[in-house]
C-alpha cells in the first residue's frame, strides 16, 4: 500500500501515514508532535472479538510506547482477569496516539485528527464489541454527551466511517483509584462486555449480541 493510499484511508491528510494497524508517521497536531516521545498504536490481535478505546496515552503509555500500561492499565489487566481473559486476548487502542502535554485532554481539533485512524483500525480489526474507557472516548464515539457513570454498561450502537459497531459505555478505570465505589462498577461492566461479546464462546458474539 502506498503512504497516498494509506493517508486516503486514514482521513485524506498529507502528513500522516497509516499501514495497517500502526500509524507510523504523523504531524497533523504540532502540540502532540511537540509533546509525544512516539506515537503509541494500539495492541492485541488483529481480530479480535473485543477492543477496549481509551482517550490518549499518558506519561508510561508514551515512554513504554504501549496503551494502558500504567496504574489504569493494571487496574484493567485485573478486571480483565477475573472475566476469564487476559490481556493478549482483546484488543487495546486510543482515540488519540500522541501523548497531550501535562496530560491534558485532546482538543476537539485532535481528536478529529486521529478520527480516521481509528476508523481504519476498527474496519480492520471489525470487533464483536467496542468498550468506550471514560467521558472522552464515549463522547467522542457516541457523538453527544455522555454521563458515564449513570450509563456505564449501556449497549448502543455507533456508526464510524461506513461501518456500524456495537459499544458499551464504561467508567475509565482510573475512576477506581479515586472513587472506591467506580471499582464494583468497572469490573462488573467489563464482565458484561465480554459476556455479550462471546468471548472463548464457541457460538461467537453475534448470538449474545442478537437481544440489544
Amino acid at each position: 500500500m502506498t503512504d497516498a493510499e494509506t493517508d486516503t484511508l486514514a482521513d485524506g491528510g498529507t502528513d500522516g501515514t497509516m499501514e495497517g494497524l500502526e500509524v507510523d508517521a504523523c504531524e497533523r497536531c504540532p502540540e502532540l508532535v511537540e509533546s509525544r516521545s512516539q506515537i503509541v498504536n494500539g495492541v492485541g490481535p488483529g481480530e479480535a472479538d473485543l477492543l477496549f478505546l481509551g482517550e490518549a496515552p499518558g506519561a508510561n503509555e508514551d515512554e513504554q510506547g504501549e496503551p494502558f500500561v500504567g496504574r489504569s492499565g493494571s487496574i484493567l489487566d485485573d478486571a480483565l482477569r477475573d472475566a476469564g481473559l487476559a490481556r493478549a486476548d482483546v484488543r487495546i487502542t486510543n482515540c488519540v496516539r500522541c501523548r497531550p502535554p501535562d496530560n491534558r485532554d485532546p482538543t476537539s481539533e485532535e481528536l478529529a485528527n486521529c478520527k480516521g485512524y481509528l476508523e481504519r483500525e476498527l474496519a480492520l480489526v471489525d470487533p464483536e464489541l467496542v468498550v468506550t474507557l471514560g467521558k472522552v472516548p464515549s463522547e467522542h464515539l457516541l457523538e453527544r454527551s455522555v454521563a458515564v457513570t449513570k450509563e456505564a454498561g449501556d449497549v448502543v450502537d455507533v456508526r464510524l466511517g461506513e461501518r456500524s459497531y456495537r459499544a458499551v459505555v464504561s467508567v475509565h478505570p482510573a475512576a477506581t483509584l479515586y472513587d472506591g465505589s467506580q471499582r464494583e462498577t468497572f469490573f462488573e461492566t467489563i464482565a458484561h462486555a465480554v459476556d455479550l461479546a462471546g468471548v472463548g464462546e464457541s457460538d461467537g458474539g453475534q448470538a449474545n449480541l442478537g437481544d440489544f
